[in-house]
């Protein structure tokens, strides 16, 4: 979609029915210039999925280089990495799920789909073939990629002969070699997860989700026979093998039946979980470890595929909310008390296990709240000892098969994200020369910490993002951005996710382009414990983050470099509910917003994540949801919006959107369209993503930046 001229669009957009602004464009001539653009700050590559294989110490990752996404290999010593793959477009096909061959000379991915819904393949481009989403096969050596098959979620068979994935829903096997047919392995009447084979290759262990409790399944590939683990009422999760291949621990969470939904509400305790192990030859299973009542009671898994880990000596390695913060703690499999392994006040996100399975390394804000550093540690406990340190931010850490190198991804407020691997006491680059020339590094500000007050005093943190230029006595532009999630925590520096890798860049544009950006890590967000996250009548239960929104704007109108009367908002998913209600509550306050997919009705959207969710059987907690959405309070909202929203959006339903620009037309407010057929809620194309963060600075150039408002 070009970029149409100011005429011809408010020609198109009175024809439409959209109103006129209510402003006269800003004077160009006043602007101040960004001193780089959009797509220059969004010209880095950003890396993920990075894996280490299980010999010769090579280490892969996916990079997504403006939409075009391949995989890379590094290779000891020189660890300097190149790309195995040869795609070429921005075509919004997602690579994921790398997992290395035993013999570590060939990988398995995915491309295609969607990662994070498990419905029909995204078509992002239109096309009228729509793409599929398939488990492809590469030879690290070679480089030549074959398709073994439809599906996702590919684990190669220790001997590697084949890989099992998963087919909507169901386990399916296949060859590794070019031209193999892939045959389903098995048929059950529920949808499969979390396959894991055992480390002698006979038995395939999944997770067999039927709604209201799952089971652990174990397939004997010889016997071809099913096996159910100590089967329950209750939902049992993330099985881990022992080294011997005979047993399985796993995560047990009590059935619960509950009258209100749990998504987007506080749940601070529960029917406590815990931890068992079956024997695979009978399925008996007994308890090995139980959480207490209270804090820790519900779980709460890391940013991580595992949440179990079989350490040496026989001991357990799993995340608990003991204290009120994520931390990692161990147990023996004989049971006993839990050594926890990374005790105070923070919280542990990423975490795996060496090679040798004697210790963990693990990325935590410990001693640094606004950023992520890596750490180690025994699984029997003692010091966790800094893997790295200063003001850079560092996550998904991974140990090379040799357990001498520890790779990871890492940034800071002026490098992006980047992959990195630390032998000794050397840091170094995996691809170095990756970074376009044309990237504005040192352009760049570097955004400052700083603490609020939230409407009813709670303490709120984020990060601000000073213009370069300083005037002195000038009054600037101010926005707000709310980062989605809401299960989130802005940082320091480049993030450590795409979507607000992005998002760091589009304020760092906006600062250069003269605006006082403040970043909100609002509550019900991660990083400052359970209680912050679980807060009180916080999203659909109350929308307590309203107060921190008030806050904010509050914030920055007092401040001596803000024009009080030129504040906007803007956010995306969560974030762009919070921008809604921002803009529904306190027009007055907010003068111009962008509304990226953003929630309108709680009612709704709890929905799409809650299948079994009817407003009509629970009146008085619907009735408490929609007073909490910006729907109720749209009759005073009069700032306006632009609204930008793909139609095939699986976490937003669209008609969100929908409803939201007929309510606002009602009232004659002025909102804007950019609308993206046929794509999804993480826009899966770069161009996509560039033509909303252009248009959402454009936006608020026009409603912002001019005189005598």
């Amino acid at each position: 979609m070009r970029r149409l001229p100011a005429a011809l669009l408010l020609l198109l957009l009175s024809a439409f029915g959209v109103a006129e602004s209510r402003s006269q464009p800003h004077d160009a001539t006043s602007q101040e210039q960004a001193a780089f653009t959009i797509e220059q700050v969004m010209s880095a590559p950003f890396p993920t999925n990075l894996v280490a294989s299980p010999a010769e110490g090579k280490v892969a990752w996916v990079s997504n280089d403006r939409g075009v996404r391949n995989i890379w290999v590094a290779r000891p010593p020189e660890y300097h990495g190149s790309p195995v793959t040869a795609y070429t477009e921005d075509d919004g096909q997602d690579i994921y799920g790398l997992q290395w061959a035993p013999d570590a000379r060939s990988l398995a991915y995915v491309r295609g789909g969607d990662e994070e819904m498990g419905r029909e393949y995204p078509n992002p481009l239109s096309k009228p073939k729509a793409p599929i989403q398939e488990v492809w096969i590469i030879s690290t050596e070679k480089g030549q990629p074959h398709s073994i098959g439809e599906g996702h979620s590919p684990r190669i068979a220790p001997n590697g002969k084949g890989a099992a994935f998963l087919r909507k829903g169901q386990i399916w096997w296949a060859p590794l070699k070019s031209g193999a047919k892939a045959e389903q392995l098995l048929q059950t009447r529920s949808e499969c997860n979390s396959l894991r084979w055992s480390p002698d290759g006979s038995k395939l262990a999944f997770v067999s989700d039927r709604k209201d409790h799952s089971f652990i399944g174990v397939y004997d590939s010889a016997a071809k026979t099913i096996r159910w683990l100590d089967p329950s009422t209750d939902k049992d999760s993330s099985p881990v093998w022992s080294p011997d291949s005979t047993r399985l621990a796993f995560l047990r969470e009590p059935a619960a039946r509950t009258t209100l939904t749990e998504d987007f509400v506080s749940k601070r305790t529960a029917e406590p979980w815990a931890i068992r192990m079956a024997e695979v030859s009978s399925g008996h299973g007994q308890l090995v470890w139980k959480a207490q009542k209270g804090t820790g009671s519900v779980f709460h898994a890391l940013a991580a595929e595992d949440q179990l880990w079989w350490g040496t000596g026989d001991r357990l390695v799993f995340p608990w909310e003991q204290d009120g913060w994520c931390h990692l703690y161990s147990v023996s499999i004989d049971g006993g008390p839990a050594t926890v392994l990374t005790p105070g006040a923070f919280e542990v996100e990423f975490m795996s296990l060496s090679p040798h399975r004697d210790r963990v390394v693990f990325s935590s804000n410990q001693e640094d709240i606004n950023r992520r550093h890596l750490w180690t540690v025994p699984v029997t406990g003692g010091r966790p000892t800094p893997v790295t340190t200063g003001l850079g931010i560092e996550w998904m850490p991974t140990l090379t098969s040799d357990g001498k190198a520890t790779a990871f991804l890492g940034s800071d407020a002026r490098r992006p994200a980047r992959p990195l691997i630390k032998s000794g006491t050397g840091v170094r680059d995996l691809a170095p020369g990756s970074i376009p020339r044309g990237f504005p590094k040192s352009a760049l500000v570097e955004p400052q910490p700083v603490a609020f007050s939230a409407a009813d005093g709670m303490k709120i943190h984020g990060q601000l993002f000073l213009p370069p230029t300083n005037v002195k006595g000038a009054r600037r532009p101010a926005l707000v951005f709310f980062h989605g999630g809401s299960r989130r925590q802005m940082v320091l520096g480049w993030h450590y996710m795409f979507y607000y890798h992005n998002a760091y860049a589009l304020n760092q544009y906006l600062a250069s382009n003269g605006y006082v950006v403040l970043s909100v890590n609002y509550r019900s967000g991660i990083g400052y414990g359970m209680e912050f996250r679980e807060a009180h009548r916080y999203g659909a239960a109350g929308a307590s983050e309203f107060n921190d929104v008030l806050g904010a704007g509050l914030y920055l109108r007092n401040r001596d470099d803000v024009d009080p009367k030129q504040i906007g908002l803007w956010g995306g998913s969560y974030g762009g509910y919070l921008t809604a209600l921002g803009l529904a509550r306190a027009s007055d306050l907010f003068a111009a917003g962008v509304d990226i997919h953003g929630v309108y009705d709680w009612n709704v959207v709890i929905r799409n994540f809650s299948s079994n969710y009817d407003p009509l059987a629970q009146q008085e907690f619907a009735r408490l949801a929609f007073a909490s959405s910006p729907a109720a309070s749209v009759k005073s909202w009069r700032s306006p919006v632009l609204v930008i929203h793909g139609d095939d959006d699986r976490n937003v339903p669209f008609s969100e959107s929908v409803h939201l620009v007929e309510d606002l037309r009602k009232q004659q407010v002025h909102v804007e369209q950019l609308i993206f057929p046929d794509e999804v809620h993480d826009f899966l194309t770069h161009a996509r993503w560039l033509q909303a963060y252009g248009a959402t600075a454009e936006f608020f150039n026009r409603h912002l930046k001019h005189e005598g408002r």
